[in-house]
């Protein structure tokens, strides 16, 4: 090995220690709040009074141009073996959970109850429907009760604002298991979230604008 790369190697675990330092006081407000107004990142929305106590918040939200109508039907049918996630596949399926991102509208996943599971995988936490506000509100919660995911419809016009969150309680975690989650999982789910968000207000637009099927 030449000098010039073991000299490097300090200044690499420098920066490393840094950003993992910065991470908590810099960034992680924003990498939970990705595209959230204020208002919209700490003001209630339905499925919070399922785990008043979470021990992380996330809130991230979208600006889609296409009415609530024309977002639902995305939401509706998301699930392994239904209509995918729309973000990273390819990397959802590294753990087994078989998405397969559908680019439009699955008549037969259209029909959703409170009480019905969203599957996640063979393997994934089972979610269940617990709020189903047509146009307006989906929420599901784990059978363990340990994570709430809601979707929360505000249209105004012709545009929707989509906005995701997802409420965890981390109890039971020693301090050195959620410090790891806080710095891998916390920018982790931003990365997948975000494209999931982007992946569904393409497909609504395009579907608004009449050409019915979005890239994938």
């Amino acid at each position: 090995m030449s000098q010039r790369h073991v000299t490097r190697w300090p200044i690499i675990g420098a920066l490393v220690v840094g950003a993992v330092a910065a991470y908590p006081l810099v960034w992680r407000e924003r990498c939970l709040t990705w595209g959230a107004t204020p208002d919209e990142a700490h003001g209630e929305i339905a499925g919070d009074e399922y785990l008043p106590d979470a021990d992380l918040i996330s809130t991230r939200a979208i600006e889609i141009d296409a009415p609530a109508a024309v977002v639902w039907p995305w939401l509706v049918q998301m699930g392994s073996g239904r209509g995918g996630a729309y973000t990273y596949d390819w990397i959802e399926n590294l753990f087994g959970l078989d998405m397969h991102s559908a680019d439009h509208i699955l008549p037969e996943f259209q029909r959703l109850d409170v009480g019905d599971a969203m599957p996640v995988g063979a393997n994934g936490p089972r979610l269940r429907v617990v709020v189903l506000e047509p146009e307006r509100a989906l929420v599901v919660q784990s059978e363990d009760e340990r994570w709430v995911w809601a979707f929360s419809l505000r249209q105004s016009g012709g545009s929707t604002r989509l906005v995701s969150r997802n409420r965890i309680r981390l109890a039971g975690m020693s301090p050195a298991l959620r410090l790891g989650y806080s710095l891998v999982m916390e920018p982790g789910s931003l990365l997948m979230e975000r494209k999931m968000l982007l992946g569904i207000k393409t497909r609504a637009e395009r579907l608004a604008a009449g050409q019915g099927v979005a890239d994938a």
